[in-house]
Formats: structure tokens, sequence, C-alpha cells
């Protein structure tokens, strides 16, 4: 269920940063855009979904703030080269290439002093179920739980490799998260990459 707060891996690592121009990449229904744009960042909310970003429009006009709505893929965009502050990829449904296309596009849009974050889940560890609330992963009625192939989604370990002597990784951690269910809260753990290019 969707609640309207922002990610708190994305305000533990860019509470202290400086604002600036952001992307967020699979923006969604607009919580962490918001948020951003309430603290003074210049916004662009990418996303597919039309419908997302109709209601991440009326989320940002309810909490009086102004943002910028792209709707296309990170690759069909029409986006500059080191354009952004900030980059933010939060559980991006990224697919993982060999030639590391959508890492590769991540970075390059980055500008020179500015930061990349790239959150996603923690593989389950052994004997654990990882239903992934709230980002996207649907069971269906078979009873069978719906495990995602996390090797094959852009993360914190596939974006590393392509950074470079030009980055300086602030960030590189294991985050645990508290999620509200039907049951109570439980946890899963984040990985977290914050990286800033240097050159």
């Amino acid at each position: 269920m969707w609640s309207g707060r922002p990610n708190p891996a994305l305000v533990a690592e860019v509470a202290d940063l400086a604002p600036g121009t952001v992307l967020d990449v699979g923006c969604g229904e607009g919580a962490d855009a918001v948020w951003l744009a309430q603290r003074g960042w210049t916004v662009t909310g990418l996303d597919i979904s039309g419908v997302a970003l109709d209601r991440a429009r009326a989320w940002a006009a309810e909490q009086g703030v102004e943002a910028t709505w792209a709707k296309s893929g990170l690759l069909e965009a029409d986006l500059a080269p080191g354009s952004f502050d900030l980059v933010a990829v939060l559980y991006p449904p990224l697919p993982r290439t060999e030639d590391a296309t959508f890492e590769r596009a991540l970075a390059d849009l980055v500008a020179p002093g500015g930061h990349l974050l790239v959150v996603h889940h923690a593989p389950p560890r052994e004997g654990e179920v990882h239903h992934g609330p709230g980002h996207g992963h649907h069971g269906d009625d078979s009873g069978e739980s719906h495990r995602p192939d996390f090797a094959a989604m852009v993360a914190p370990a596939s974006v590393l490799p392509v950074l470079g002597d030009g980055w300086a990784v602030e960030t590189d951690a294991v985050r645990e998260r508290s999620v509200e269910g039907g049951a109570g809260a439980h946890h899963l753990e984040d990985l977290v990459l914050r990286a800033r290019r240097v050159g």
C-alpha cells in the first residue's frame, strides 16, 4: 500500500546534500520526488506508467510543490548527459545486460560533483521468502511465492563496476527497512550505494 512517505534510505543519504537538480528514475506515485521538491530540489520524475505519473502530479499539487514529470523509459528519455546533481534509482525494474547499458546510462546523467544513489532489495537469505511489498512484485493465486530474479536486475553490485576512477563511493551498505504489513511490521534489507562523480 502506498504511504506517501519517502524511502528511508533516500532520506538518510540525501538529507545532508545541497539541493540541486535531481532525476527520480522510476518515480512511481511520487513520494520520493515530492519529498525532494519540499527540500528545494528541482525534480524530474521519470516513469513508464501514466497512471502513476497522474497520481504523482496530484500528490505534488496537494503538497504544494512543483516537479517535471516525464512518461518514458530511461533509454528513451530526452535527457542530456551530466545534467543532474543527483540521480536516484530506488528498486529499479531495469534488466542487467552484458554491456551494462542501464548502469552506464544512469552514471552518464550525473553532473561532475553530483551523486548517483541506487537502492535495491537485498536477495533473501537461504530459507527466506521475499515478498517485495510495494515495489511491483505481484503474486498469483497458485499459492506459490513469487521470488524475483535479483541477479537479473540493476542493483548496486552491477553499478559499481562501471563507475571507475572518476567516482568516489561514499556509501556501500546493507540497511534494514521496516515495512508495515497485515500482521504488523516486519523487516527487510536493502542494498544502498551512493557515489559522487569527482571527474
